[in-house]
C-alpha cells in the first residue's frame, strides 16, 4: 500500500517561498523572533510609561492654559512652544548627550538616571508626549459649552469640583479621537530610541539587517511589527470612545 503523502505545513510552504519565490528571507526573520520580542517589549513599555506619566502631567498643565493662569500659563505656553518646535530626536540627543557636558549635572545625584539611556529616553519621550497633549485638552476644555459651566456654577459647585465633575470628562470624551493619533504618533516616535542602544523594534530590525548584511528584512519586520500595533490600538480606542459616548447614540423610542 502505497504511503499517502504528507501536505507540508506551515514553515514548509514559508521555507519554499522563500527560497524559490521571494526576494525576502522570511525564515531568517522568523529564527530571530526572540530578538523582535525583545523590541516590541521595549517599545511598548517606553510607549506606554510616556504615554501614562506623560498624560497625567498634562492635565493640570492644559487646566492652566484653558484658564489663563497668570505667569504660569506663559512658562507652560513657553515649555509646550519648545518641545512642539523641535523634534524628538534632537530632544533625546539634548537629554542623552548634552546633559552629561555638564560638571554639576555629572557631580549631582540626578546623574546615575541622566547617564542611563532607558531613563534619558522616557524622559524626552514623557516631556514630548506631554507638550502634545496638553495642547489637546486645552482645545478640548474650551470646547466644553459654558452652558454646562453656568450650570455647575449655579448648583453651588467650587471651580475645582465644576472642573472635577463637569469640565474634564467632557474635556476628555472630547479629546480622545485626538489623542488617539497622539497615541500613534508617539509609538512612531519611538524609533528614536534605537539612536541611543535601546533595542526597540526599529533596533531589532537594525541588528538583523547589520549581522547579515540584509538591506529590508528586517525593516520590513519592523514596519509589519509597527503596523500590527497600530491596529490594536485604533481598535482599542474604537471600543474606549463607543463606551465613552454611548450616552450619545440614538435610543429607541
Amino acid at each position: 500500500m502505497a504511503e499517502t503523502e504528507r501536505s507540508p505545513g506551515l514553515l514548509e510552504v514559508i521555507e519554499q517561498f522563500s527560497e524559490e519565490a521571494s526576494p525576502i528571507d522570511f525564515i531568517l526573520i522568523l529564527e530571530h523572533w526572540p530578538l523582535f520580542l525583545e523590541g516590541i517589549w521595549h517599545t511598548v513599555v517606553l510607549v506606554v510609561l510616556a504615554l501614562i506619566i506623560g498624560g497625567i502631567l498634562s492635565i493640570p498643565l492644559a487646566v492652566i492654559r484653558a484658564n489663563r493662569t497668570p505667569v504660569l500659563n506663559q512658562i507652560v505656553f513657553g515649555y509646550v512652544y519648545v518641545f512642539r518646535g523641535t523634534p524628538l530626536l534632537v530632544q533625546l540627543y539634548l537629554i542623552y548627550h548634552g546633559l552629561g557636558q555638564f560638571d554639576f549635572i555629572r557631580e549631582s545625584f540626578l546623574w546615575p538616571v541622566l547617564r542611563d539611556a532607558w531613563w534619558c529616553t522616557i524622559i524626552a519621550f514623557v516631556l514630548n508626549t506631554a507638550a502634545y497633549t496638553t495642547e489637546i485638552f486645552r482645545g478640548a476644555i474650551e470646547a466644553v459649552p459654558y452652558g454646562e459651566v453656568e450650570a455647575a456654577k449655579s448648583c453651588g459647585m467650587s471651580p475645582l469640583t465644576t472642573n472635577r465633575r463637569v469640565v474634564l470628562p467632557n474635556a476628555l470624551r472630547r479629546a480622545l479621537p485626538a489623542y488617539s493619533n497622539e497615541v500613534i504618533f508617539m509609538l512612531h516616535g519611538s524609533v528614536v530610541a534605537s539612536t541611543v542602544t535601546i533595542v526597540d523594534i526599529l533596533g531589532a530590525g537594525r541588528i538583523l539587517n547589520s549581522k547579515y548584511y540584509l538591506a529590508y528584512e528586517g525593516f520590513i519586520a519592523a514596519a509589519i511589527l509597527y503596523m500590527i500595533l497600530v491596529y490594536f490600538i485604533t481598535r482599542g480606542f474604537r471600543v474606549w470612545e463607543k463606551h465613552w459616548h454611548a450616552h450619545l447614540r440614538p435610543r429607541e423610542a
